[in-house]
């Protein structure tokens, strides 16, 4: 039984969701504030709801505060969306929006969709590169010179999907629908703000950047 966190300042909200969930087979724990959502947290939720929008503390701060904590994908509940906020939810470490007042059942979808893919089982457990960078598909890790270069969910997708494909071009809406896995328009400068910040941690460890862009096109992984 997966459990879902569901933090929202709106009581019927919570209570419609909780109600959606657990038909629906979930194990469902609420938080109306961010002090409840800490507590909960820490019982290990498979996926967090989290709404944007609350009094005192925010959602995206929220996100900070757990995504050192917790690795399941955190969706963000909100009523507006914008470039400029979904950017800054992605820094925060957020994995998807749902935009206020939205379908249940195409949110139910939603979190089926993340869930699955966090179930899924790669064959392959590492792949080494020029011998000083690894990326171990079972564990989701990678490593330059056997030390951790630490990712968020999404850039860990990123590297995933280049690297087990490498010289092949993808265009940065092809990635965005094959990563986030939604029948949606495909999002480029999302994509190209989680390239900068994969390119900014291999700089940060030492390593050579390894995704090379193609103007006017997308990005490749470089085997060299």
């Amino acid at each position: 039984m997966h459990k879902i966190l569901i933090v929202d300042d709106e009581a019927d909200l919570r209570k419609l969701l909780t109600d959606y969930f657990e038909i629906n087979g979930y194990f469902v724990m609420t938080a109306k504030n961010s002090r409840e959502a800490m507590q909960k947290v820490e019982q290990g939720p498979d996926l967090v709801l989290l709404d944007i929008n609350m009094p005192e503390e925010n959602g995206l701060e929220i996100c900070e505060r757990i995504r050192g904590f917790v690795s399941c994908p955190i969706l963000f509940l909100t009523a507006r969306i914008e470039d400029a906020d979904k950017i800054a939810g992605f820094r925060a470490g957020g994995d998807d929006y749902i935009l206020k007042p939205f379908s249940i059942r195409e949110l139910g979808a939603r979190v089926e969709a993340h869930l699955r893919r966090e179930q899924r089982i790669l064959t392959k457990a590492s792949v080494r590169f020029n011998h000083d960078l690894v990326i171990n598909y079972t564990a989701r890790e990678l490593y330059f010179q056997d030390i951790r270069i630490p990712l968020a969910k999404k850039e860990f997708d990123i590297i995933e999907l280049l690297s087990m494909n490498p010289g092949m071009v993808f265009e940065k809406e092809r990635m965005y629908e094959k990563i986030w896995g939604l029948d949606e328009e495909g999002d480029s400068s999302v994509i190209a703000e989680h390239i900068r910040r994969i390119r900014n941690k291999f700089k940060e460890y030492g390593s050579t950047d390894r995704i090379e862009t193609v103007w006017g096109v997308g990005y490749k992984w470089l085997n060299s």
